[in-house]
């Protein structure tokens, strides 16, 4: 086995690394306090070509290995959270099943832009009755002749109120359950599709999130992206597990930044005549953060592996999701008790990290329904 990154991969993380440092991460404290989106930082990103990773040269992206998609991802998060949350949405979820299904036309105005930079994209899985049990999906389309009308309301939508364009899961009938779900292409402009409203969050600020409705919206037959009706829940098996990963990427991120930030000022902050780095208990707060920090980074490279290999990972992928999260969000946990008081101060980012860290614990899957469904992978059937 070799765990080692490649010459290129280590070159690229470099790269990630010096970018983020010089132009994400001075915006990270106005982001959070505005919890506005970024036009001219996302279309900056874009333009250097980073939202095509993990698509093939011939429709302008750059292919990289899942392993190099990770690197971005968690680089990302090390500086700003929020945007990179905007940024994944972008590279992954709102522009995967456009590449997978997207006509010629589809690909050339919305699918090339997006991976630019000039377009922005999300999904819409989210619904007031429906988050991790997507059987619980009311979002309705139904077919008329060669087109499809749809009419539902989404929530929880990262770029949604912002979006040229999104992905929309919908169901041709609630009784299917998963046997019943498609995914759509709705575009901005088109009669029936409004934005209600913009939800103001804890963390994860500076990406737009919010409510998305369809009233009657009517979608040409090529706005079905799948090869067949009622296929929905197999398209979404082939990307969740790379989701899963990604989640468990930005997790790596952001608890870098809390654990960094963290080491600095055990370094400087003096307490009782020495600076509290000396401190045994503070040394063993960081002995346990960073060998938990190791082992969720395993976990992630283990999985990119099996998804580059195409190897199935449902399991591991899931497993990755939650220990990274939880790892994160003791890991930043611990940096405010590091900082004492002062992490209860605004002026300090390592509040910021905390509330950002609560984000993890929705996408993905919450951690219930993951313990639910590993326990029961494990045992088997009864």
């Amino acid at each position: 086995m070799d765990f080692a990154y490649t010459e290129e991969q280590k070159f690229f993380q470099k790269v990630v690394a010096d970018m983020v440092e010089k132009v994400v991460e001075p915006k990270a404290e106005a982001l959070d306090e505005s919890d506005d989106f970024d036009h001219d930082l996302f279309r900056e990103v874009g333009g250097l070509g980073y939202y095509g990773l993990r698509y093939p040269e011939d429709v302008g992206g750059m292919d990289v290995d899942t392993q190099t998609f990770a690197i971005f991802i968690e680089e990302m998060a090390h500086g700003s959270f929020g945007f990179a949350t905007a940024a994944m949405m972008q590279c992954l979820m709102g522009t995967h099943f456009l590449h997978r299904f997207g006509s010629e036309d589809i690909i050339e105005r919305l699918f090339k832009p997006a991976i630019r930079g000039e377009k922005i994209s999300c999904i819409a899985f989210t619904e007031e009755t429906s988050g991790s049990d997507i059987t619980g999906t009311r979002t309705i389309a139904k077919q008329d002749g060669d087109e499809w009308i749809l009419n539902g309301k989404k929530m929880w939508i990262t770029n949604g109120p912002i979006a040229d364009f999104v992905t929309v899961l919908a169901t041709t009938d609630p009784a299917l359950k998963t046997k019943g779900l498609n995914f759509f292409l709705v575009e901005k402009g088109m009669e029936g599709f409004t934005y209600g409203q913009v939800l103001h969050k804890l963390g994860a600020r500076g990406t737009v999130t919010g409510e998305i409705i369809f009233n009657d919206v009517r979608l040409p037959a090529d706005h079905l992206l799948g090869e067949e009706v009622n296929k929905g829940m197999e398209y979404m098996q082939e990307v969740l597990e790379e989701i899963r990963l990604m989640t468990a990427a930005l997790a790596l991120g952001l608890a870098r930044a809390a654990l960094e930030d963290a080491r600095e000022y055990a370094r400087v902050r003096e307490a009782f005549g020495k600076v509290i780095g000396k401190y045994q208990l503070i040394r063993s707060k960081f002995g346990e953060c960073w060998t938990e920090f190791e082992a969720a980074k395993l976990l992630v490279q283990k999985v990119a592996w099996m998804i580059q290999n195409k190897i199935p990972c449902g399991n591991e992928a899931a497993m990755a999701k939650m220990f990274a999260t939880e790892m994160c969000l003791k890991a930043v946990d611990e940096a405010t008790r590091i900082y004492g008081g002062n992490a209860f101060a605004q002026e300090y980012p390592v509040q910021r990290y905390f509330r950002d860290a609560r984000f993890l614990l929705y996408g993905g899957g919450t951690h219930e329904v993951l313990k639910n469904f590993l326990g029961s992978r494990y045992i088997g059937r009864l």
